[in-house]
This record gives structure tokens, C-alpha cells and sequence, in this order.
């Protein structure tokens, strides 16, 4: 069921953070097994009884009682984490102490523990990220493979190296120590990616999930409820979260049908989210650093400014767009400054901008990139060159949403004809 899926999502984080204080890093494997009992246990109670009016707690519920009966058992009497090791050997203590650690804000401020214990210096940035995404998020190899735009084999090895790595460590990162700073820019990134997931879905039917962006949003204000964390970019990525999370409601249409950004009916823009997002922007101010989710927020905040797509200020956007690339001077940056230089200065330039872009054979596989040459072409009237860029960009489609829009965008450059079959992505 739906139900349940969603439940994994926010529910599997705190449980594998909350298990894993109990047996130690060193057991995260055992951690994680009993995580998947809970979940296939009420897979089981559920389908007869029926969810039940509080599944969370239910969940929880059940982790406990299981990794109470694993401490219990004389084979496993060393499997918890060292400094707890006393505390569980007496029955007396062993339940009370086991609760304790599952209590809402002991979990909250484990999580946050976790984030960092996750992004250990003998990590690559790239599995620091991964780790957080899979442990912290409920995200299966295939999802964390597709936020990376990498193959599910070789980040099902990845993670399997990195969880060796992690499991060598004897206890959860301790926020006072000295490395915090160095760990925050990872933490920082995969809460990035996990919004994206959401906003823009690598798989599945949907065009957006919105569990997913709820869920960063969510990591993203821990960050800020501890005063190591809470710097000018970890406000600077709040709001960038929060400005683009009022969009949600309007890139899809009643149907569920995908919109792009042209024909989206803004207000149906969350007005409460933007205005948080603007605080969290001016808060992130308060320092001299600039990061690139500061240049991301501003942009969305232009976005948001304005009432009408007429109205926005692409030349404004457009000089965003060149701070951002001397930031994060990536293929898919260039692609989107070239987008904005498009709108404020015409189709035919921003095809032009979209030629020069370095490495541009790096999105041979993005189907954005194809998209937007088709979007580009279709505006200057050159319907069979766009169709043909519509149609390499359906081939590559992640998710059926966008499949269907690109498919409306083919038909819109071939109206005397029916569309033509084209390939699933």
C-alpha cells in the first residue's frame, strides 16, 4: 500500500539512528535487520487488522520490543554499544534505558549524530552523501544511484564499502568535536539531493513525491536547531528547500498531469512557504559566506517575486546563473543559465549558450538537456528539429509524469499527425 511506502520513508531514519545507538556502528547490520523485521511485521498484523490509528508509534513500538528480546539473548549479550553495555545487563535497567533511547527527542538529536557519523573522513564526499540518502532517508541503492545519475551495481558496491567503513567506528559522531565543520558541507549536500529526488522523481509514476521533500525540509531545520549547524548556508539551503517545496502545488495540473514552469498557475503557490523562505534567506545573511545554495535561494526567491512568468526578472536570474557556474561550474548549471538567457534575450540565443556549454556530451543522457534544445527550437518555429529533441528526451525520461509531457510536446510540433511510437526510458 501507498500508506506504507510513505511510512518506510519517514519512519525508517529514526529507527535505524535509534537502534543503532543501542548496538553500536560496529552492529549497524543487525541495526538495519531489525528495521526490516518491524516493517515485515506489520506488513503482516497490518494486512489483517488494518493500519493501525497511529503507525509511527506502532513502528516504534515494535523496533523496541524486538531489540529488547536481541539484548536479552545470552549469543548476543556484547551486541550493543560499549558505553551502554552495563546499563543492559541488569533487567532492571535494560528496559527503561532501551525506551529511553527511542523517546522523540533523544532520536532527534541522535539523527542529527548519525548525519555526521555518516560523512567519515576516510568516506569519499560521494559515498558521505550516499550513506546519509540510504540510512538516514530509507533510500533503496536503486534511488541513491539515480540521485547520483550512477549505475545501481556500482552504488550497491559503493555502499557496501562504505557501511564496512562506518561499522569500524565504535561510537556516533560526537557534535562538539573538532571535525564538525568538515562533516556539515556533506550533510548539507545530501539533504540537498534528497529534495531533488522529491521535487524532480528519478523513478516511479509520480512527477513529484512530496514525502521526500518534507523529509529534507525536515533535516535541513535540524540542522538549524543545533548552534554548530545552523550557519549562513544551512539557512541558505532552508530556504532554498522552502521556496521551491511553494511551488509544489502548482507544477501539476487536477489530472496530476506535469507542468513546466511557463504554464504553472502561480497562485497556487504556498504564499506561507515563500515568505518562510525569504526569512530563512535574509537570516542566511548573516554571515560573510557565500555558498552555492545561497545563489540557488536567490534565484528561486526572483522566481517567486514574480506574479506572472512576463514579470520575472531573467536578466536578474541570468546574473545569478553566472555566480552560481563560477561556484559550480557543472554541464547541468551551464544548462540552466542558458534556459534563463533564452527567456530575457530570445530562443535563438539561448540555443546558442546551450552549444558553448563545456563537457556538454555529459548530458548526452539527461533528458532535460534534449528537452530544452526541443523547447528552444519549437519557439523559433523549427517544429521537426524540435521533435526529433522532444522525442530523444522521451527515450530518456525518468518517470511516467514526464513521459506524458513530453509526448504532449511531441504532438504539439506534428498536430496533422499522430505520434508516433517512441522508446520507454
Amino acid at each position: 500500500m501507498q500508506v506504507e511506502e510513505h511510512l518506510f520513508r519517514r519512519e525508517s531514519g529514526r529507527l535505524v539512528t535509534a537502534l543503532t545507538r543501542i548496538f553500536g556502528l560496529d552492529n549497524l547490520a543487525l541495526a538495519e535487520d531489525v528495521v526490516q523485521d518491524a516493517f515485515c511485521r506489520a506488513l503482516e498484523v497490518w494486512k489483517i487488522r488494518g493500519v493501525p490509528d497511529n503507525p509511527s508509534a506502532w513502528l516504534m513500538a515494535t523496533a523496541k520490543n524486538r531489540a529488547i528480546d536481541v539484548l536479552r539473548r545470552q549469543k548476543t549479550a556484547q551486541r550493543c554499544a560499549p558505553e551502554l553495555e552495563r546499563l543492559f545487563k541488569s533487567e532492571w535497567t535494560l528496559v527503561p534505558t532501551v525506551s529511553g533511547l527511542f523517546d522523540p527527542s533523544v532520536i532527534k538529536d541522535d539523527q542529527l549524530r548519525m548525519m555526521f557519523s555518516c560523512c567519515d573522513e576516510r568516506l569519499s564526499q560521494t559515498s558521505q552523501v550516499a550513506l546519509v540518502l540510504h540510512l538516514l532517508c530509507g533510500f533503496s541503492a536503486s534511488e541513491v544511484a539515480a540521485a547520483f545519475l550512477a549505475g545501481q551495481a556500482a552504488m550497491e558496491k559503493r555502499l557496501t564499502r562504505a557501511k564496512k567503513v562506518l561499522s569500524s567506528s565504535k561510537h556516533l559522531f560526537d557534535l562538539a568535536d573538532r571535525e564538525f565543520a568538515e562533516r556539515l558541507s556533506s550533510v548539507q549536500r545530501a539533504i540537498y539531493l534528497l529534495f531533488n529526488e522529491g521535487y524532480q522523481s528519478a523513478s516511479g509514476e509520480a512527477a513529484t513525491r512530496v514525502e521526500l521533500c518534507r523529509e529534507a525540509m525536515r533535516l535541513a531545520q535540524a540542522l538549524l536547531d543545533h548552534p554548530l549547524s545552523a550557519t549562513g548556508a544551512s539557512h541558505a539551503l532552508c530556504a532554498l528547500l522552502f521556496l521551491h517545496a511553494a511551488r509544489l502545488p502548482g507544477r501539476v495540473d487536477a489530472a496530476g498531469e506535469l507542468l513546466s514552469l511557463f504554464d504553472q498557475d502561480r497562485a497556487r503557490w504556498d504564499a506561507g512557504l515563500i515568505e518562510r523562505g525569504r526569512r530563512f534567506l535574509e537570516l542566511s545573511a548573516s554571515s560573510d559566506e557565500l555558498t552555492e545554495y545561497h545563489v540557488e535561494a536567490a534565484i528561486a526567491a526572483l522566481h517567486a517575486a514574480a506574479q506572472k512568468v512576463e514579470e520575472t526578472d531573467w536578466a536578474g536570474i541570468v546574473t545569478c546563473y553566472d555566480a552560481l557556474l563560477r561556484l559550480r561550474p557543472t554541464p547541468v548549471v551551464a544548462l540552466n543559465r542558458a534556459i534563463a538567457v533564452a527567456q530575457a534575450q530570445g530562443p535563438s540565443r539561448g540555443l546558442e549558450e546551450l552549444e558553448r556549454i563545456p563537457d556538454s556530451e555529459r548530458l548526452a543522457g539527461y533528458p532535460f538537456y534534449h528537452a530544452a534544445l526541443g523547447e528552444l527550437e519549437r519557439r523559433r518555429g523549427a517544429l521537426d528539429i524540435a521533435r526529433g529533441h522532444f522525442c530523444t528526451a522521451h527515450a530518456l525520461a525518468k518517470n511516467a509524469a514526464e513521459r506524458r509531457f513530453l509526448e504532449r510536446r511531441i504532438e504539439e510540433c506534428s498536430p496533422e499527425m499522430s505520434l508516433t511510437p517512441v522508446p520507454a526510458g
